[in-house]
């Protein structure tokens, strides 16, 4: 039988073998990763009061896939380390940041805390959709693991899908075989909450943020509607600051600050 690791390196090898570079250049898809990288360069320079300036900032990606996060935010700090667990995305992540002429961004395949060993220390930790992959000792584990790799008010910023993620409900009634392309059968959804209290546990001051309702999901399953995705994400700046209504947010932010 095989691991949890194995089935996951055989979908995302398979992912990656031309589907998502496809879907990740369309336009709805592109507007994702644009919103998404500037959120974590404004989120994380509102916390960061007393490190140094971010152009020097050195950045740890886990799970960055191809890249496309990862380029937009290569150009404002100054060195970025990709590493994943499939080659092929790390191969075009590197094609990627050639063609683009980003020079301080390096990508790396295999297992993430060989990884974070091999690199120094860190200003900022990425996981986009990275932590709801691992099981509930691995995750537990994270905040300790990270904390070797950060520099002292150093953080973490990570976006998960939540686990009363009401368009997680309505996608698998309506649309289940799309939900079923784009996640494995080993992922699963994240407490904000349970998350956060994680890192709290292991001496960080975290916070989270709901994140959106519809617009990440629409992306996804409509990735070619770009006009379709800037009105979700209108609506979706109201929508998860409505008390009562935002626990039913489809992801979540979590930014992590090591004392």
């Amino acid at each position: 039988m095989s691991t949890s690791a194995e089935r996951e390196l055989a979908y995302y090898e398979d992912l990656y073998s031309g589907f998502a570079q496809q879907h990740f250049a369309k336009p709805a898809v592109a507007a994702f990763r644009r919103y998404l990288a500037g959120r974590i360069l404004a989120r994380t320079k509102a916390l960061a009061r007393t490190r140094a300036a971010r152009a020097n900032w050195r950045v740890l990606s886990l799970g960055c896939g191809i890249g496309d996060t990862e380029l937009l935010i290569a150009p404002h700090v100054g060195k970025l380390v990709g590493v994943d667990l499939s080659p092929k995305a790390i191969v075009q992540a590197q094609a990627d940041a050639t063609r683009k002429g980003v020079g301080n961004a390096q990508f790396f395949y295999g297992d993430w805390r060989e990884a974070v060993s091999r690199h120094g220390r860190f200003d900022l930790v990425l996981g986009v959709f990275f932590f709801h992959h691992l099981s509930d000792g691995e995750l537990a584990a994270v905040p300790g693991e990270l904390h070797a790799v950060l520099q002292p008010g150093g953080m973490v910023y990570a976006l998960e899908p939540s686990a009363r993620r009401l368009a997680g409900m309505v996608g698998k009634l309506v649309v289940p075989k799309l939900m079923q392309r784009y996640q494995t059968a080993d992922e699963r959804q994240l407490s904000a909450e349970t998350t956060a209290a994680l890192f709290a546990k292991q001496g960080y001051a975290a916070e989270t943020h709901w994140f959106d309702f519809v617009s990440t999901p629409l992306a996804g399953l409509f990735p070619s509607w770009r006009a379709g995705y800037r009105v979700a994400r209108f609506t979706d700046h109201a929508l998860v600051r409505i008390p009562g209504l935002r626990r039913w947010s489809a992801n979540f932010e979590l930014v992590a600050m090591r004392e």
